[in-house]
């Protein structure tokens, strides 16, 4: 729309584009690569997969509420309990690549049809307290480039095991 800052313009094409910047991570790594468990304290490449994968759900439902509701409650998320408890090592890359694509549709073809003043909307995270759907947008933009680069440091070393 072209009432939007350039900053909600920007984040949302980096949002729309997400999906493809992981595919292109993760491309030609092996299955065995892709769950090569990591340090302590560090994800395989297919736990950081399935961590952006959860996360897609929990802003997708935390952006369509702001957009919604009056001021909705978002509650904070314990990635490493995600993690341990909902089966990743039992989880399918393109399952969740699927997840993630879909959800970037759904949820990019839902903001492009909203106002500037409609990115000014608010909820209030139990931990960082109000944020408005600009900075949701921001934020979980952001989340695939970032772990993007955790992978990029590993795929030496995972490309050299074979």
């Amino acid at each position: 729309m072209s009432d939007w800052s350039p900053e909600v313009a920007a984040s949302l094409d980096l949002y729309a584009n997400g999906p493809e910047l992981l595919r292109k991570a993760v491309a030609g790594l092996n299955d065995r690569q892709l769950r090569t468990p990591a340090p302590p304290g560090k994800w395989s490449v297919l736990e950081i997969v399935c961590h952006i994968a959860d996360a897609e759900i929990f802003y997708a439902d935390r952006m369509k509420r702001v957009l919604v509701e009056d001021r909705p409650t978002m509650f904070s998320a314990n990635p490493d309990e995600f993690l341990s408890r909902l089966a990743c090592n039992q989880r399918d890359l393109n399952e969740e690549l699927a997840v993630i694509t879909s959800i970037h549709q759904h949820v990019t073809r839902i903001l492009r049809t909203v106002t500037a003043a409609d990115f000014e909307r608010v909820g209030v995270h139990s931990g960082d307290g109000p944020m408005t759907l600009a900075v949701l947008l921001k934020r979980i933009a952001g989340h695939i480039p970032h772990h993007i680069k955790f992978i990029d440091e590993k795929r030496p070393a995972l490309l050299a095991m074979g």
